[in-house]
């Protein structure tokens, strides 16, 4: 396996989180929106960092190391590194509340639409930079 068929295979899998997130936003599913986006950023800002010849750390959370590799990157998508950093954070943080929420904080009552919107909207602008740096397969 090379670590283009692997980017490649990653942003695939991101692209079909991206579809999944539509259907979760018209169902009210809010909170499943904001933790699904940060699944499919991850695996596109991995896929990024792989076809770059970076490879990705097991963590979530891979925007400041996208910001230290920035001049491997073209150079039209490396002024949108930072706002990368800044979704991957952002949505990082919210993972575990999303999914699990607290005794105090119930993920599918506390996460509004507008929040699930910014996801969604964070993911396809994520996806769209992931689509200049990976190329898909045929």
């Amino acid at each position: 396996m090379t670590a283009t068929s692997l980017a490649q295979s990653y942003l695939l899998k991101a692209l079909i989180r991206l579809e999944v997130l539509e259907l979760f936003l018209s169902r009210g599913a809010f909170s499943d929106v904001v933790r699904e986006a940060q699944e499919a950023v991850e695996l596109m800002l991995k896929a990024i960092l792989r076809q770059v010849g970076v490879e990705p750390p097991k963590w979530h959370d891979v925007g400041e190391l996208l910001v230290a590799s920035e001049g491997r990157l073209p150079e039209h998508v490396r002024p949108h590194v930072r706002r990368l950093a800044t979704i991957s954070a952002w949505l990082r943080k919210e993972r575990e509340l999303a999914f699990y929420g607290e005794a105090d904080f119930l993920p599918t009552e506390e996460y509004t639409r507008e929040q699930a919107a910014q996801a969604l909207s964070d993911a396809r602008f994520c996806a769209e930079m992931a689509r200049e740096v990976v190329p898909l397969p045929p």
